[in-house]
């Protein structure tokens, strides 16, 4: 008997088995030359499947060695231009021509393959997909009833998840280490079973990884170049739940049957999101609705009255276009990551279709940040209803989307009226975000907790800016813990202050200094020369600033700024003048420090100049206001060096 498999056959592992069974002892098999280069592309562009088929041809390898069979190459290799018609059927049809030539029994697995074999009047063996009870795979040894997860790499010992959602240890599950061999053959066997499970698939065939499908088991394969070595992944879940076993699962379907069909389901990554949303696609199913999914990969754990969609043509936009024809009830969008994915989301929520999206983010505030930037904020309440935040498997919140007409949080005064979509908790009604637009640009503010307590008196923020001149040098106190900026608190104030900073830069080139007062007032400090052109004449520029931004602008010359800033680091300063003298200053007053002079008038020298005469009080000290011209003459007199004495009238 001489018989041609196709690339399909080899593939799929059986051929061998069938061998080794007596089924085809004996016989002549001849493989076409094109079959070998389709295997070795596959496995160039690191396909599993490639690998798979060609261990399979060593395997009959061994077979021809010990005279079990008799193995044959035929043929020739496939130019450039048949390899860029395969996917036409170029290459099927070389393979086909040497099953004719050599007058042999064609075998394959490819249902269309076999037709066209059939048409060419070739003697066909179909190998159909087997329907068997199938054994364990040899990735099954490392799980038992407690393991979520397996990890498998060469070179290290297999480690394993286990545990529950709530507590979950990774843990070494053997002390020997994989090797590469090892994990090929579990990697082939798992290949071999998703081709012939009904319940298995292969989600992700690409350059070094393999994503399988089997039952309720998701594996992941991944070899170089995609890795730096051979690995396995495989998850499966360990508990079936019922949407009745979760807290707040009468507020869930409460809201998911009656009008509020925009949900999202939120929480970290293995925090269980998944097994809610197959619970509610199969609460939903049992209560009359039509339910599909969409998925990549498909890893939802559903009844098959819920039929389960991937990508059509690498888009999920492709596979919406379809449900909109299947008009479906509900919708499960599983793992809503790419921009596309939410503007899918977002338009078959608009046309009616009530969907239940899933995103990995570790706070309701990140979730609806990728929303809100993917979404016009203004329809997002129309898109999204509800969303429910998981952690460790529990739902701790369920929040209400809104629309509404006021001023955002960190905004005071009429002039910030807007739109807003708000976020707040379901249960207490407390306001949590709110979603707006500013300067062109969508904020998701968070409600500070206590928004309802009196609020605290403004203070002034300041943005420093370099100084123009080096400040004195004088003794440098210990520096001063930074006060907490009211902006921290206040993030309306960082909106306004940048939009001054920008408005106003438009008329110098050097720092805009930016002090917001209240909600409503600012002062700015710019550089002296520009000070002018920023008013404008008779204020206009400032006026239309002012008008635009709806904040009253008072604008300052930067000297006047830098002032500020050299006496504030002066406070609380002591100098050394000279002769036991000291000087001590602080935010009022300048004190001078002539313990050996107390109770006595005494005049005041710079140097061999005179200064002023002053009466040193019982503690031997002299006090002058801080910003006295006599007071400033001493720091400035120090400044240039200039010893200071004192000399008793």
């Amino acid at each position: 008997m001489i018989l041609v498999p196709d690339t399909s056959v080899l593939i799929d592992g059986r051929i061998t088995s069938m061998i080794q069974a007596g089924e085809y002892k004996g016989a002549t098999i001849i493989v076409p030359e094109a079959v070998i280069a389709e295997l070795e592309a596959q496995a160039n562009n690191g396909r599993e499947i490639g690998f798979s088929g060609l261990n399979e041809l060593q395997q009959l390898c061994k077979m021809a060695e010990e005279k079990v069979i008799e193995l044959k190459f035929s043929g020739v290799r496939p130019t450039l231009e048949q390899v860029k018609l395969a996917s036409g059927g170029e290459i099927d049809a070389m393979i086909r021509s040497i099953a004719i030539e050599n007058k042999a029994r064609f075998i394959t697995s490819d249902n269309v393959q076999a037709e066209v074999a059939r048409a060419k009047g070739l003697d066909v063996i179909y190998l159909k997909a087997q329907v068997t009870d199938f054994g364990p795979l040899a990735i099954d040894q490392f799980f038992d009833e407690h393991t979520i997860a397996v990890h498998l790499k060469e070179r290290i010992s297999p480690v394993a998840k286990k545990g529950s959602i709530n507590d979950m240890k990774l843990v070494k599950i053997r002390e020997a280490p994989t090797s590469e061999y090892e994990l090929r053959m579990m990697a082939q066997e798992i290949l071999e079973r998703a081709k012939r499970d009904p319940d298995g698939f292969i989600e992700i065939e690409k350059r070094g990884i393999t994503v399988v499908q089997i039952g309720s088991m998701r594996i992941a394969i991944a070899r170089r170049p995609f890795s730096d070595g051979m690995e396995i992944t495989a998850v499966r879940p360990i508990v079936d739940v019922t949407l009745k076993d979760y807290t707040k699962s009468d507020i869930i379907t409460k809201r998911i049957t009656n009008e509020k069909r925009g949900m999202l389901i939120v929480g970290a990554p293995g925090g269980g999101k998944t097994t809610l949303a197959q619970s509610l696609a199969t609460f939903l199913s049992d209560s009359g609705y039509v339910v599909k999914t969409m998925e990549a990969p498909r890893e939802l754990q559903v009844p098959d009255q819920i039929t389960q969609y991937t990508m059509l043509d690498g888009s999920m936009a492709n596979t919406a276009d379809v449900l909109m024809l299947v008009r479906p009830d509900f919708v499960i969008f599983d793992e809503l990551r790419k921009a596309d994915d939410f503007s899918t989301y977002a338009d078959m929520r608009l046309a009616g279709i009530g969907m239940v999206g899933v995103i990995h983010a570790n706070g309701v505030q990140d979730a609806v940040q990728r929303f809100s930037d993917r979404v016009d904020f203004s329809v997002l309440s129309q898109v999204v209803n509800t969303i429910i935040f998981l952690k460790q498997g529990v739902v701790t919140h369920i929040y209400d989307v809104g629309f509404t007409i006021k001023v955002p949080e960190g905004m005071g005064g009429e002039v910030h009226l807007r739109p807003v979509t708000t976020v707040s908790d379901h249960e207490t009604g407390e306001l949590v975000l709110d979603i707006f637009r500013y300067d062109g640009e969508t904020i998701v503010m968070p409600v500070m907790a206590g928004k309802n307590a009196p609020a605290a008196k403004p203070v002034p923020v300041q943005y420093t800016a370099q100084p123009a001149a080096p400040a004195p040098a004088l003794k440098p106190a210990p520096a001063p813990e930074p006060a907490r900026k009211e902006s921290d608190d206040r993030p309306g104030w960082k909106l306004s202050e940048k939009e001054i900073q920008r408005e106003i830069g438009r008329y110098t080139d050097g720092f805009v200094d930016v002090q917001m007062m209240s909600d409503t007032k600012a002062v700015v400090y710019i550089d002296d020369k520009d000070v002018p052109a920023a008013i404008g004449k008779g204020g206009k520029n400032v006026s239309a600033i002012v008008n635009k931004l709806g904040i009253g602008i008072d604008i300052k010359p930067r000297s006047e700024f830098e002032r500020q800033q050299v006496q504030a680091q002066k406070s609380e300063e002591e100098y050394n003048l000279g002769g036991g003298i000291k000087i001590l200053t602080d935010k009022k007053q300048l004190t001078i420090l002539a313990p050996s002079e107390s109770g006595k008038i005494v005049d005041v020298f710079a140097g061999k100049e005179y200064l002023f005469t002053a009466t040193v009080n019982e503690q031997g000290e002299i006090h002058l206001a801080k910003n006295s011209s006599i007071a400033q003459e001493m720091l400035r007199r120090h400044t240039n060096n200039e010893v200071i004495k004192l000399r008793p009238v």
